[in-house]
């Protein structure tokens, strides 16, 4: 149970927060999670995971932790970035050091599905893929794809490709 410096836990992990939300926006996009993997108890008004969901979840949550960033000239896992600042800002609090620096390192985010590369797929004629050099397979998997609500994921060559219409 936390005690009164609760308060002072909740600020200190919003600056990475993001984590979290983007691993949320993640797993529903891939599929990871679905509205099915809810239920609703009713006696306390809450919503609950279904395990096998909360499983799912919590890996890609790990993975995403596990993740590489570059910090201070070094490939650092995020959970390891996050103990140094919560080390940096202790040693602000005990008159050890001057100050935090909570922009660095920035996350990175690429975003490679847009509605303007999904309207790019499903504009995209046979012919034209073929001359882009995009099989007849490939190009009804992706327009499938581009067509629902899933996370549009192309291989680098795939996308270069249509970059080029």
């Amino acid at each position: 149970m936390l005690t009164s410096n609760s308060s002072f836990l909740g600020d200190l992990q919003e600056p990475f927060r993001w984590i979290a939300d983007v691993t949320v926006m993640e797993a529903f996009e891939s599929g990871v999670l679905d509205l099915p993997d809810f239920f609703f108890t009713g006696d306390d008004y809450r919503y609950r995971f279904e395990p096998g969901a909360k499983q799912r979840f919590l890996d890609l949550l790990r993975e995403r932790f596990n993740s590489a960033v570059m910090y201070k000239g070094r490939a650092l896992k995020w959970d390891t970035v996050i103990e140094q600042k919560t080390t940096e800002l202790a040693r602000i609090l005990l008159s050890r050091c001057a100050n935090v620096d909570f922009e660095e390192p920035a996350p990175q985010l690429p975003r490679v599905d847009d509605r303007e590369l999904r309207a790019k797929i499903l504009a995209l004629s046979q012919s034209e893929a073929r001359r882009l050099g995009i099989g007849k397979s490939t190009l009804w998997n992706m327009k499938q794809i581009a067509n629902s609500s899933r996370a549009l994921r192309l291989y680098e060559k795939s996308r270069k490709k249509i970059d080029n219409v």
